[in-house]
């Protein structure tokens, strides 16, 4: 390959190389232009989005101690246990 070949292959690339014979590749550039800059404008989450993603992480959680500490599923977890720890090798 040819330095001057480098990134020729890109998704980029060929968006303008098919933009240049005109028609629907202008509209097709067009598109692309804007679909980049919208994928840059919004590029991670907020303060709102981490605060809610980490509140419901935190119910879930809860929710999750609370069903492994219950009195079945307990003692089905040290049946469980038990049994693999007194399996004949």
């Amino acid at each position: 390959m040819k330095i001057s070949q480098v990134g020729h292959d890109s998704r980029a690339h060929q968006v303008r190389q098919f933009a240049k014979r005109g028609g629907a590749g202008s509209r097709l550039l067009g598109w692309w232009r804007v679909r980049t800059a919208a994928a840059h404008r919004d590029t991670g989450m907020s303060t709102t989005e981490y605060a809610m993603g980490t509140i419901a992480a935190a119910a879930f959680a809860a929710v999750l101690y609370k069903v492994l500490t219950s009195g079945t599923v307990s003692k089905a977890l040290e049946s469980v246990i038990g049994k693999a720890l007194d399996a004949p090798f």
